[in-house]
């Protein structure tokens, strides 16, 4: 079931320079001339016919440079701002963490807050006096909730937004950048109840610039540019783009290149991204006696080694490895920044190593991300879900990963072994 749908959805506002044309509304109506009628350069088109569907229970990510629509988009989706042209259909309660403070009054106090902004989002008196002790306490506001709102810090603020937001129980939660704002040992506490709520099928629009919580808790990823969808698709696959777009949107890409991305298919493109400033080829894994293989045994070593080659002299690099299993949940990843290795210098070919002494995995079907990219994440050669290896046991254990461990028994408890599992 989809949970909401965006049908071609265009935002026009009129530019401030133009607005000594009408003085009223009567005499735009008599003159003829209202957003549709204006011109292209009175008007400034925030959404430029977006349209998208998400299923119930998904978490979507929205990225994109400011001004390009972003946050214009959430408003339209929580009822705040209508559309200009097309629409917007949603099933079940919606829930907003747009501006910080909207909706809380300055003069009054937090506890007479958390009434008001109950009501105005569905709640009963009594709901909300069932809810009121778990809003406070999760936003951690004991000591202030009877002081007067306009009291509050930001993180104060944004503490009791988010905490009113998801004791409502909504069915759609709408986050828009104000986690940015947040107290830094608040905002762990946040991206919890987001997983919960992902855990409890609720589904999750996310507005930030924070790239790595977007491609850690988002099932999928648009890309907004000027007002309209860019790119939708796997998260990281999304983002690396979007940098790549970032880093290089002052330089003029040759035609030799366009032509290039022109002719490559888009099942390349779904599994590989990149300036390819350095490339990553040759991926091979290796067992513990240096012989390629591709089928392990669960606690057998594994090696993986790829050639990189750079076109020019690079001092800012990282190569990293991600594992993923057959239902595309990350098993393991890392790369050299995260082990505090900082890049020295990168001339030519090369060939880079990972060494794995022991697997530790359950049985199942593995899949590999192999990249090579700066520091700040601008890709310069993503490989996904290019390579797979398999791994066999005899172990019967479930889950992700097999964890060494060994089990004890005392006192009256026996068991015997099982010699026909």
């Amino acid at each position: 079931m989809e949970a909401v749908q965006v049908r071609d959805v265009f935002k026009f506002y009129k530019k401030h320079a133009d607005s000594h044309k009408f003085l009223t509304i009567k005499s735009a109506l008599v003159n003829k001339t209202l957003f549709g009628d204006l011109e292209a350069g009175e008007r400034f088109e925030a959404l430029r016919g977006v349209s998208f569907a998400l299923e119930a229970g998904k978490t979507l990510g929205i990225i994109g440079e400011n001004g390009s629509g972003k946050s214009t988009l959430l408003k339209i989706l929580a009822g705040i701002s209508r559309p200009t042209a097309g629409e917007v259909v949603t099933q079940g309660r919606i829930s907003a963490l747009i501006e910080l403070g909207a909706g809380f009054h300055p003069e009054i106090s937090g506890r007479e807050n958390i009434f008001i902004n109950g009501v105005i989002l569905g709640l009963t008196r009594k709901e909300i006096q069932a809810k009121y002790e778990e809003i406070v306490r999760f936003a951690e506001l004991e000591e202030f909730i009877d002081n007067p709102v306009k009291s509050y810090s930001s993180g104060m603020f944004m503490r009791l937004g988010f905490s009113i937001a998801i004791n409502v129980n909504p069915d759609i939660l709408l986050i828009d950048e104000v986690l940015a704002v947040g107290d830094a040992s608040f905002v762990p506490k946040c991206l919890d109840k987001i997983n919960e709520f992902r855990r409890h099928g609720k589904t999750i629009i996310f507005v930030s610039h924070d790239l790595s919580t977007i491609e850690r808790i988002c099932d999928e990823v648009i890309w907004i540019r000027k007002g309209l969808v860019e790119m939708r698709g796997y998260p990281k696959r999304v983002t690396d783009a979007y940098l790549e777009y970032v880093g290089k949107k002052d330089e003029k890409k040759s035609l030799a290149q366009h032509d290039d991305e022109e002719i490559q298919s888009e099942k390349e493109k779904e599994k590989r991204w990149g300036s390819r400033e350095v490339e990553i080829a040759n991926v091979r894994m290796f067992d513990g006696q240096g012989r390629e293989k591709y089928i392990f045994q669960a606690d057998e070593p594994l090696a993986i080694e790829f050639d990189v080659a750079a076109a020019a002299e690079q001092d800012d690099f990282v190569f990293g490895v991600g594992v993923f299993n057959s239902e595309g949940i990350q098993v393991y990843g890392s790369n050299t920044l995260l082990e505090n290795l900082v890049s020295g210098s990168l001339a030519g070919s090369g060939k880079v190593r990972l060494e794995i002494p022991a697997l530790g995995l359950v049985n199942g079907t593995y899949f590999l991300d192999i990249a090579a990219h700066k520091r700040d994440g601008y890709p310069f050669d993503y490989h996904h879900f290019q390579y797979t290896f398999r791994v066999t046991s005899s172990h019967r254990d479930v889950g992700i990963a097999r964890i060494p461990h060994r089990w004890k028994f005392s006192g009256g408890i026996a068991f015997k072994k099982d010699e026909n599992p």
